[in-house]
């Protein structure tokens, strides 16, 4: 069993929520049903249990009058035995996507203070304009991501003490121990070929092995493509399954900046970014925006027409660019630009998943270049990942500026101060939302 971030955060809403249900939404195998059904079953005295995909007969409870006292008489029709607990039940709306309806009924649903109800489901983006109403005021809404790099170490056997352990090291700046630190760079790795899908991490934990592993990133990745050809819109289909397969030749480049020139010959946005947008929305993909100026605040200085694309898993990513590239990561034997793009695409998981936006700059006439931009104290942080030790001589340029306080290199290196440069270790890099 995979111990989930998530969990504790359904636990708050139980305890705080009055009127309104819980929308969980996120990529599809991220966890959700098996997150969501063991919170029901440990927490409630009464769990119910409706997925419209396996079930869809169970769509007809959602039709006609929908206040809660008639769904739940349509559901005892429909589920045998099934119980509604005052204040002790969980009705869990699983794939709620493909039942428009129920979407409109979580207003009335939430009204009822005897039940708790989830809803859950992929790509509930795309379907809203298939909602009658939206419930807005009853519904709230959590989204669901892969494992982040925390939850993997915990999931192969480290404790809750040794990742306390890691963020006191942080927040106090002070280095580890040398093998302590050669051990973390090898898990970095590892979750960089591994990834944060819970079916990869719990066949590797299991196995031990890799290319069990990498065939379940194998037929994640064919569903990926299979959700494209059934969700997307007929006239997207193809251009988002060729953006999407195009991303780890993005990242190869030396300038990651998303080209469409790369996903067709003269490919433009006009014919593309439409269907960017579509694997955006899906969470299949991640936008890290240019911004013209480093400046406060960076959504001011966001350039809607320039872009990185990252893909919304680490080990996915790998397993894209074949097996023999998962040897390659896991042994630090990777070289060339792409050993940066695929660097690049850890770190923007990492501080994705703890839950900063994502922006970059380069200078106009490109010498100077800051893979990721974070703010504190109205003052823009640069962050600057390098694969390896080496020289930082964008970071070390922007430093010279009176605005930036303060900023970061990436890299294998350990944790050092010098003047306003902090270096720290890839393997903390999520740990840098708690300076915001």
């Amino acid at each position: 069993m995979l111990r989930r971030k998530i969990t504790t955060q359904l636990k708050e809403w139980r305890q705080q929520h009055k009127e309104d249900c819980l929308l969980v939404k996120g990529a599809r195998q991220v966890g959700k049903t098996y997150t969501i059904t063991q919170f029901g079953k440990e927490e409630y005295k009464s769990f119910i249990y409706v997925n419209f995909i396996e079930s869809p007969e169970l769509k007809t409870a959602f039709s006609g009058d929908l206040s809660s006292a008639e769904i739940k008489k349509r559901l005892t029709l429909f589920i045998p035995n099934i119980r509604f607990i005052p204040h002790s039940t969980l009705l869990f709306l699983d794939e709620i996507q493909e039942c428009p309806e129920a979407r409109t009924a979580l207003k009335f649903l939430a009204q009822d203070n005897t039940i708790d109800v989830i809803a859950s489901g992929s790509l509930l983006g795309l379907s809203c304009r298939e909602v009658i109403s939206i419930p807005v005021g009853y519904e709230r809404q959590m989204e669901m991501l892969g494992l982040d790099f925390e939850e993997y170490l915990w999931a192969i056997g480290f404790g809750e003490s040794s990742t306390d352990a890691l963020r006191e090291h942080f927040d106090k700046l002070e280095p580890l121990a040398g093998a302590v630190h050669e051990k973390m760079l090898e898990r970095l790795r590892e979750f960089m070929v591994i990834g944060g899908m819970p079916a990869v991490v719990q066949a590797f934990v299991d196995s031990q092995n890799f290319a069990t592993a990498f065939s379940e990133q194998e037929m994640i990745l064919n569903s990926h493509l299979d959700d494209i050809a059934k969700f997307a819109n007929p006239s997207e289909r193809n251009k988002a399954r060729e953006c999407y397969l195009s991303i780890p030749r993005q990242l190869a480049k030396e300038n990651t900046k998303f080209k469409y020139g790369v996903v067709e010959k003269k490919g433009t946005a006009r014919k593309f970014l439409g269907s960017l947008d579509w694997l955006r929305d899906a969470s299949l993909i991640r936008y890290c925006r240019f911004v013209t100026t480093p400046q406060f605040p960076l959504r001011a200085y966001e350039d809607e027409s320039r872009f990185r694309v990252y893909l919304s898993d680490p080990g996915l990513l790998c397993a894209m660019y074949g097996f023999e590239m998962m040897a390659a990561v896991a042994h630090d034997k990777l070289a060339g630009p792409m050993k940066g793009g695929i660097y690049e695409n850890v770190v923007a998981d990492m501080l994705y998943k703890s839950g900063c936006d994502l922006h970059y700059w380069m200078s106009e006439k490109g010498n100077i270049e800051i893979e990721f931009l974070l703010e504190r104290d109205a003052h823009v942080v640069p962050v600057e990942v390098k694969a390896k030790k080496g020289a930082t001589a964008s970071l070390n340029s922007l430093l010279e500026r009176k605005d930036i306080p303060v900023g970061y290199k990436l890299s294998s290196g350990n944790i050092g101060v010098v003047d306003k440069k902090i270096t720290i270790p890839l393997y903390l890099a999520a740990y840098l939302k708690r300076i915001e």
